[in-house]
């Protein structure tokens, strides 16, 4: 007669239950990677694009440079534009006008209200704005204040000769033109650059009054740019225009030099 050895503790074990262990161990090891892991690969990717943006800001700025500067008339270049957009806007377009007012101290205007086009990258993942305008490249966050310069435009002061050297670039367009993905950045100096001289005696104080955008403001880029590279005293406030004393020696005649140049975009 077979005697039964199977003990009591054992008639629950079943390969079911095994297999539900592991199952759920497998799930809750998915859930922890979804939920903690997932973020942090898509916060990398948002930060990549947008390193990735900087470098072609920079180097359509290059671009821009060579078509000014060294008479190159047409630039052309591929990039890939990822996590946003890249829209061109026309220099005569009034609600993303920024404009530059140059004038002396007994009020003779060199430059009167130059508004400068961009073109700007607009990031949906980060909400980071990257802005090519007036030759500079700079970047604003949407979600807070403040601004900051990536590239600097081409401005000078010659302290041997008392020579201020400022170059304005007129970013156009002869239509809207936003782009997503892979794009193509056409673009070609257009009409005679326009060249201003001036001779002022001693004691002649030059001011440069900047005006943001309010809607898109990187009055902090250019107030660094202004004060700290160029060594402008610190701006005169009266509503939202921003007044510096440019940085020229006034017990010596001054000479300035306003450069003006009209970059069109064909295409993007």
């Amino acid at each position: 007669m077979a005697l039964n050895t199977t003990k009591s503790n054992e008639r629950g074990v079943s390969e079911a239950i095994g297999f539900m262990l592991i199952f759920g161990i497998v799930i809750a090891g998915i859930g922890l990677v979804t939920l903690y892991g997932y973020p942090l690969l898509m916060q990398q990717q948002v930060s990549a694009d947008e390193k990735i943006m900087e470098k072609n800001m920079i180097v359509l700025q290059n671009d821009i440079k060579s078509l000014a500067y060294k008479t190159v008339p047409f630039k052309e270049t591929s990039l890939k534009i990822g996590g946003g957009s890249m829209t061109v806007y026309n220099s005569s377009d009034i609600s993303v006008s920024s404009p530059i007012k140059i004038t002396n101290g007994s009020g003779y205007v060199f430059l009167d209200s130059f508004s400068a086009g961009e073109l700007r990258y607009e990031s949906i993942s980060s909400q980071t704005d990257i802005s090519l305008q007036n030759g500079a490249v700079v970047m604003r966050p949407r979600v807070q204040q403040g601004s900051t310069m990536i590239a600097e435009p081409r401005w000078f002061y010659d302290a041997q000769t008392n020579t201020m050297v400022i170059n304005l670039i007129n970013i156009t367009s002869t239509h809207i033109m936003a782009k997503e993905g892979i794009g193509t950045v056409q673009m070609a100096l257009v009409g005679v650059p326009e060249y201003m001289l001036y001779s002022e005696p001693a004691n002649t104080f030059l001011s440069l009054e900047y005006t943001p955008d309010p809607t898109q403001d990187y009055s902090v880029a250019w107030d660094n740019y202004f004060t700290k590279t160029l060594n402008m005293g610190p701006p005169t406030i009266t509503g939202t225009t921003r007044k510096y004393q440019l940085p020229t020696d006034t017990n010596r005649p001054v000479t300035l030099i306003i450069k003006k140049f009209n970059v069109e975009i064909k295409s993007i």
